[in-house]
């Protein structure tokens, strides 16, 4: 079980992504309005594994909010989330030491996916709000792949099904499959979890 607090000023937000998490087994989830009430839950008697933080509520004052977290409870994983914040903030927000940046669009199963994501230890940061230069950090097979193929890797990499990356890119089905054969072959691996597992070897997500 993982102890999760989601701390946003809006009470649909924050309360609507609590109760999407509290469907899932693996979560327990605490909610905070500011970042000192989400501070409170953090030294509460719950060792909490994941802090998620609202880019613009209270308290935060830009990422100082976030590196305050970072830095007084090291032992905890913390991720940034935001509806309103660019590329600049995001990749920021990961060189502050943020565990993850995860948009406020994510699609339902997305956004638990890439908490699991950042639960298991990786680093989550959405293709789109990647470093401009990325396609420079390809080397080899990756150089070949296109935007959207590597959109669908991303998917891959947290874990996605055929039927959900298509939902999430508004694109068919039989389009991800045939994005997913022409990764698997220009990547020279058998399956989705070996392209995947290649991806985060380069650090390309």
């Amino acid at each position: 079980m993982n102890n999760v607090v989601i701390a946003d000023d809006h009470d649909l937000v924050r309360d609507t992504i609590a109760a999407y998490l509290g469907t899932v087994s693996d979560f327990k989830v605490f909610t905070a309005a500011d970042l000192m009430q989400a501070f409170k839950l953090m030294n509460g008697v719950n060792a909490i594994d994941l802090l998620i933080l609202d880019y613009n509520m209270p308290g935060m004052n830009g990422l100082e909010g976030l590196e305050r977290a970072c830095a007084s409870y090291p032992k905890s994983k913390v991720a940034l989330m935001s509806g309103v914040a660019n590329r600049e903030v995001a990749n920021s927000a990961m060189a502050k030491g943020a565990s993850g940046f995860i948009p406020k669009s994510l699609a339902v199963a997305s956004f638990i996916n890439a908490i699991k994501f950042i639960l298991s230890g990786e680093r989550y940061l959405p293709f789109d709000f990647g470093e401009p230069t990325i396609a420079g950090k390809r080397s080899g097979n990756f150089a070949d792949i296109s935007p959207r193929e590597m959109q669908t890797l991303e998917q891959l990499c947290i874990g996605l099904s055929n039927k959900e990356i298509a939902r999430n890119l508004e694109i068919q089905e039989v389009t991800v499959k045939l994005h997913v054969k022409n990764l698997l072959a220009k990547l020279g691996v058998s399956n989705r979890t070996q392209a995947a597992l290649m991806a985060k070897e380069r650090h390309l997500f």
